[in-house]
């Protein structure tokens, strides 16, 4: 009877998991269509294109190389991956790949309709397989060894992030700054020291994408547990709460501007993933509230006062509300303001800064490295073009832009 109860236990927790894989794996679909309906009309099948290809990419350099770095065992330990639990081992790759598989994603959206195809390519595959599973060990899973003993022994509480505001999104938004910095603006974006706004091609698809994008969340967050025994219904509605949170204060500062009151959703969703699990729902919603601000003001002080064109403002929305989520844990995780506890603010403030510091170095050095070598960077022809016709000599309409209708 035990014996039976185990194999039902280990074969639920595998479903389990393996449902959360699946509602990630289809939030990069909103990844796409928030960037189809953000980029113009002649770069939307380069989004597409982008989203897919760099997921496969993932799945392949994360299963070889990514998830063994990252949990610490051999290279396909086929005693643990084939065989243990009914292949829980392989449904947690195909998990931790969604979360992966996000940084080239995000950074996808603030280098749009200027990159090169092949080495933005050959950078999400460093990131997805080299950069990001070393950063996710030595937060998630190296206990032993490494920044968290100190930070326990140091401030009495280890590093928490516990769906990854911090490891996943705040590295990822950090990364793609060099990106787009060494990219530099799309043409015409910036003349003569004064800004000329792009609009977005689609808020129809850019709203569809960040629909997408927040359901598939709730398997982001909820099934990080692990283990249905696990689960937690605080995660879920502090998830909701923090979502609503960033979409109310960027309905508010933005004056109902569609794209903003879209991300500011995201926002509050990013921001949330850190504490979900200790926060107290009100804390979950003034922690949503403040990533919607971050976002909008934020996004609006990047593009228009530094100049910077992160197309779809990842580096604010991931980057920015990232970090805060990490440290917001530290502060409505408290006690003191109603959260669980366990939770401290200086061990949050340090992890929070070493993802800053990795993803600054990893980024620089990759694409610095591809920027002298092949470039990274669509000639001018190309550029005015579109990236769909110069690239993948289709667009997303051939039959207007041929004339056949």
């Amino acid at each position: 009877m035990n014996s039976s109860l185990t194999e039902l236990t280990s074969a639920t927790n595998v479903l389990f998991v393996l449902l959360g894989a699946v509602m990630i794996f289809a939030m990069h679909a909103g990844f796409a269509f928030l960037e189809v309906g953000s980029v113009r009309s002649k770069n939307q099948v380069n989004a597409l294109v982008k989203i897919l290809t760099d997921w496969s990419i993932s799945t392949v350099v994360y299963f070889l190389i990514g998830f063994p770095i990252a949990q610490g065992i051999g290279f396909l330990d086929t005693a643990q991956l084939l065989t243990a639990n009914h292949g829980l081992e392989l449904v947690r790759y195909f998990f931790y790949l969604t979360f992966a598989a996000c940084i080239p994603a995000i950074i996808s959206g603030g280098i749009a309709e200027r990159a090169r195809f092949w080495p933005q390519c050959f950078a999400g595959a460093i990131f997805a397989g080299l950069l990001y599973p070393a950063f996710e060990h030595f937060i998630w899973w190296d206990t032993a060894t490494g920044l968290q003993p100190w930070l326990k022994a140091s401030f009495g509480a280890e590093f928490h992030d516990f769906a990854g505001s911090v490891v996943v999104h705040s590295l990822g938004g950090w990364i793609a700054l060099p990106a787009v910095l060494l990219l530099g603006p799309r043409m015409d974006r910036y003349s003569g020291g004064k800004s000329n706004p792009i609009p977005a091609s689609s808020i129809l698809w850019l709203a569809m994408g960040s629909w997408i994008l927040a359901v598939g969340w709730f398997g982001f967050n909820v099934m990080s547990a692990g283990a249905i025994g696990d689960i937690s219904g605080l995660v879920a509605v502090n998830s909701l709460l923090a979502m609503v949170g960033g979409e109310l204060a960027a309905v508010v500062a933005s004056k109902t501007d569609p794209g903003f009151v879209h991300n500011g959703a995201l926002a509050g969703l990013i921001a949330i993933c850190a504490g979900s699990d200790l926060m107290h729902p009100l804390g979950a919603l003034a922690t949503g509230v403040v990533a919607g601000l971050i976002f909008v003001y934020g996004y609006t002080f990047v593009q228009e006062r530094m100049h910077i064109d992160d197309v779809l403002g990842v580096w604010p929305l991931h980057g920015v509300t990232g970090t805060w989520g990490g440290i917001a844990c530290g502060i409505f995780g408290a006690q003191a303001l109603g959260g669980r506890g366990g939770v401290s603010l200086p061990a949050q403030l340090i992890g929070s800064g070493a993802a800053i510091v990795v993803a600054l170095a990893g980024s620089t050095l990759v694409y610095g490295l591809l920027k002298a070598t092949v470039g990274i960077r669509l000639t001018p022809e190309e550029e005015f073009q579109g990236a769909d016709l110069s690239i993948h000599k289709v667009g997303a309409e051939p039959e207007r832009e041929f004339g056949l209708r």
